[in-house]
């Protein structure tokens, strides 16, 4: 659908924040005919811990936030309650994750199935061509690739492709990300020169249902008679029991604090085993592996993965990256060598190959190689 000034009708997902709310402003400045449209994920009842009531991202403080933005702009705001979808793909696979005993990545499932693919269907319904976000991020089309490539954003700081590797190439090709070139000091300045309430805020760094970050509680009350069942299994070190442990989904790979055990060298999560009800630690350098398999693998800038090529792999949101050869081994199944072993690489989390600054693949690990 073309507006008066010849450019299409796209919808701006806003959470109340900075980001999305300087993006909106900017496409309506740039011509767009803009949407905006806040996305309700949880009701507070639902998922507890917030001492402020629903002020995190896609919370009534945010909604209330992207209207005051949309309203001040003049342009429409809508609020889609996805509470439900949102609790079935996100909240229940976040809680089946850690009772497997993986740690999950949420933020990638819902920017794949909840900010994209869901709100892609709502947007067409209002006749919007695309969605626009406040991601750090860019999106192209390679025409000799004849794909469209997901790639880091300018701000490396702030750079969020490592979260949004699972978007189909149906989604990035309706996609628009205006912040792509832009930092997050830029972005502010920016806002406070439009006058955005938002310019201010300050950034949300937790899970977004679990607002206290305390994610022990959040497993709690989501599974009643939890702790019955999981606590006071065996840790285990060198294959003796060295201590009990509180509930092996309260833990995760790598982690110091908490094991209550004394040792004269500092001991770490290694291993989860939630049929046995056992946690194994080891010393840091028995964190470190060389090779990982992952599944659920999404390719992005390319169809299949040339052989024999050099990526570099992120392990984590945080992790700069390493060099690696990479295998893939099915559709959605790929193996991946680091040329120098990794620490505490994590089953649940998501592995991310890069070529620069280009997102090639990425996937769900499923098994760690020593």
């Amino acid at each position: 659908m073309s507006t008066s000034v010849g450019k299409p009708r796209i919808v701006v997902a806003m959470s109340g924040g900075v980001d999305s709310s300087l993006a909106a402003v900017l496409m309506k400045e740039m011509g767009y005919d803009v949407i905006g449209v806040t996305i309700k994920t949880y009701d507070y009842e639902d998922i507890g811990g917030n001492d402020n009531r629903d002020s995190s991202c896609c919370s009534i403080d945010g909604i209330n936030m992207a209207r005051s933005v949309a309203d001040r702009q003049k342009f429409p705001h809508y609020v889609f309650d996805f509470s439900e979808r949102f609790k079935h793909e996100v909240i229940d696979e976040f809680v089946g994750e850690y009772l497997a005993g993986r740690t999950p990545n949420p933020c990638v499932v819902c920017n794949r199935k909840i900010k994209w693919e869901y709100l892609l269907e709502k947007a067409e319904s209002l006749g919007a061509a695309a969605i626009c976000t406040g991601h750090y991020a860019g999106v192209r089309f390679d025409y000799g690739l004849k794909r469209y490539i997901l790639s880091r954003g300018k701000d490396s700081g702030k750079d969020q492709s490592y979260a949004l590797y699972g978007l189909t190439q149906e989604s990035l090709s309706k996609t628009i990300f205006p912040l792509s070139q832009l930092s997050k000091a830029e972005v502010r300045l920016m806002a406070m020169e439009r006058g955005l309430a938002s310019a201010k805020k300050p950034e949300s760094y937790e899970i977004c249902f679990v607002a206290d970050n305390d994610y022990t509680r959040f497993l709690r009350d989501a599974v009643p008679g939890l702790d019955r069942r999981i606590d006071g299994g065996e840790i285990i070190y060198n294959g003796k029991t060295v201590g009990r442990h509180r509930g092996y989904a309260f833990y995760t790979i790598g982690q110091r604090r908490g094991l209550g055990i004394s040792s004269k060298d500092p001991l770490y999560v290694k291993n989860i085993d939630p049929e046995r009800n056992t946690i194994e630690v080891d010393v840091e350098s028995g964190l470190y592996g060389k090779a990982l398999k992952a599944e659920r693998v999404n390719l992005i800038k390319y169809s299949e993965l040339p052989n024999g090529r050099v990526f570099k792999a992120k392990i984590r949101y945080k992790d700069p990256g390493a060099e690696c050869l990479v295998k893939q081994t099915g559709p959605a199944e790929i193996e991946v060598e680091f040329l120098n072993p990794r620490r505490a690489i994590t089953l649940g989390q998501s592995v991310v190959l890069y070529e620069g600054d280009d997102v090639v693949a990425g996937g769900v690990v499923s098994q760690v190689m020593a």
